[in-house]
């Protein structure tokens, strides 16, 4: 069977045209490389970003998981604090296979200057050449380094929230996980922007964007194949690489999920939030109406995108004001 799209906001889809050029290249083994150069040539270092905003910039190198290499991050801290201030620890996307830290820049700088928070920034190696469990395992790395660092950082361990879009996104919640599981970092909270959690691309929203939008059918595809290799959409997934495999949701920190009703994550991030209710667990879902993959950072100017950031904003408030009390 074969289902129509959701239509994508009629004042937005004429910016895909500029976002996901008619030549673009598919993602392969072959392409991957030349697309993370790309990448990275769009997006400016951290400091340069920053320029004279009072945000202290420190790019630093910090153990890896064990045996493996050392992980760099960007540490973003307000000039002015008053004690231990909360923390998020953010992992950028890009599908598995591509993307750096510095893309998320942009977004962090505005939350530490809104909600006066430390935000830490974490590189992560990238499939195919890291199959999983190497990212998620980075990323878990990174957060025990932060926690157990809190007073260096001037942040207090009892207020972190992990968060990441896409890709990062997954990996946010598959550190949530792993932190439940090994009785790792309390996490207050885990802020889950269009999260990529199901390798088996069975939902309906998967089957609806092939060749189209942002994020395709098909990248979503190459990105699992990229990560999981013949394993993805067999039985032999762990959740820690697709949460959505994940038989058991309860006692999580409470999730903020959020994605775009005209994109391929629509139905699998609504029915992570539902498992996630019927243990009794907390979860904030917004499906933003019309809104492609990545609306947020593609067309910042849409109503509905600054509508999604003051959303996202009074979850934080709400999150990190309950921790620690």
């Amino acid at each position: 069977m074969t289902y129509p799209p959701v239509p994508f906001d009629p004042e937005i889809e004429p910016a895909l045209a500029e976002i996901v050029p008619a030549d673009a290249p598919p993602f392969t083994r072959e392409t991957i490389p030349g697309l993370r150069r790309a990448m990275a040539d769009m997006f400016p270092p951290a400091a340069e970003v920053v320029g004279d905003a009072p945000v202290t910039v420190v790019e630093q190198t910090i153990p890896g998981p064990e045996g493996a290499p050392d992980l760099e991050i960007t540490i973003l801290s307000p000039h002015e604090n008053d004690g231990a201030l909360p923390v998020l620890y953010n992992i950028h996307g890009g599908g598995m296979m591509v993307g750096h830290r510095n893309m998320d820049v942009g977004r962090l700088l505005a939350l530490v200057l809104e909600l006066n928070v430390v935000a830490v920034n974490v590189e992560y190696r990238l499939a195919p050449e890291h199959p999983h469990p190497a990212p998620v395992e980075d990323c878990y790395a990174g957060l025990v380094w932060t926690v157990e660092h809190a007073d260096e950082l001037g942040v207090d361990p009892s207020r972190v929230v992990v968060m990441g879009g896409s890709a990062g996104g997954g990996l946010a919640a598959a550190v949530s996980l792993l932190a439940r599981d090994r009785n790792g970092p309390a996490i207050a909270g885990q802020l889950l922007l269009c999260p990529m959690i199901d390798d088996r691309n069975t939902t309906v929203a998967s089957q609806q964007y092939s060749g189209i939008g942002t994020w395709t059918r098909e990248s979503n595809l190459a990105g699992w194949k990229s990560l999981l290799g013949d394993a993805a959409g067999t039985d032999d997934v762990s959740p820690y690489a697709a949460p959505a495999r994940a038989t058991d949701l309860s006692n999580l920190p409470p999730a903020f999920i959020e994605v775009g009703s005209a994109e391929p994550f629509r139905d699998e991030d609504t029915e992570y939030a539902l498992r996630i209710w019927a243990t009794g667990g907390q979860a904030e879902l917004h499906v933003w109406a019309g809104a492609f993959h990545g609306f947020d950072m593609y067309v910042p100017d849409w109503p509905i995108s600054k509508a999604a950031l003051e959303t996202r904003n009074s979850w934080l408030r709400r999150i990190l004001g309950k921790a620690g009390k």
